[in-house]
Order: C-alpha cells, then sequence, then structure tokens
C-alpha cells in the first residue's frame, strides 16, 4: 500500500450528511495527534505520516502511521493487531462502538467519548512508531 495524489477531500465526501462533519472532525484530530499531513491511501483510506514493516518471514511494506476511512454508515478507524483485546481499559470507555483484529467502526462520533477516542489513537501511534523499522 502506498500514498496517492488523490484529494483528501474527495475521500471525505464519501461520508454524508452528519457523518461528513463528523469525517471532518477526524481529520483534524488525527492531524493533531500526528503531526503528519493526511494523504489517500487505497483510493478510500487518509493516512498520516508513513512507516515501513517487516515480517519475520522477510515480507514487508508501507503503511500510515494513523489512518481512517470515512463511509456512508460509519467511520472505520485501522488500529494494530487486537487492539481491543489488548487495550480493555480504553474500549470500555470508549462508548458505541464495533471492533475486529484491526477495526474499529464508529456509527457515529457523538456515541464516543473523545477523551477515551484520542488516547485510543495515541497508544496506537507509539506502538506503530515503535514497532516501525
Amino acid at each position: 500500500m502506498s500514498p496517492s495524489d488523490l484529494p483528501v477531500e474527495v475521500v471525505l465526501d464519501h461520508a454524508t450528511g452528519p457523518r461528513r462533519a463528523e469525517a471532518d472532525e477526524l481529520l483534524a484530530l488525527f492531524g493533531e495527534i500526528s503531526g503528519e499531513q493526511p494523504a489517500v491511501w487505497a483510493g478510500r483510506i487518509i493516512g498520516f505520516g508513513e512507516v515501513e514493516y517487516r515480517y519475520e518471514s522477510g515480507r514487508g511494506g508501507r503503511e500510515p502511521l494513523l489512518a481512517f476511512a470515512p463511509g456512508p454508515r460509519h467511520h472505520t478507524i485501522y488500529l494494530p493487531e487486537d487492539f481491543a483485546v489488548r487495550w480493555p481499559d480504553l474500549m470500555t470507555g470508549l462508548g458505541t462502538h464495533r471492533a475486529s483484529k484491526v477495526c474499529l467502526y464508529l456509527t457515529r462520533l457523538t456515541d464516543v467519548d473523545r477523551g477515551v477516542l484520542r488516547k485510543l489513537l495515541e497508544r496506537s501511534l507509539a506502538e506503530t512508531r515503535s514497532h516501525a523499522r
């Protein structure tokens, strides 16, 4: 995966109605936490910064330090593997969400604690940076 020249606004516009304003809020929050400029990855993901990774097998690639994808039904936030299991202290206080192995799905930002979301993103960024090669 790599960043593209696609304008960030094109991806932000995948979110409609109230979610569009939330996408702008996420854009500002991710930029503030990462200190990086946004770029579009894989045509639909807004990523901040860049890190190289390598598995023990030797396979590797690039990924954003922090990333999210706005959408018409929910926002997808990309986090380190098994974050929900490893960070229950944050997940219990976050508010309404769904989680998979590496994705946090937020239907509405009004349903989550912004302070907890910030801490989750800060922890994710710190972990991603610590595993960078």
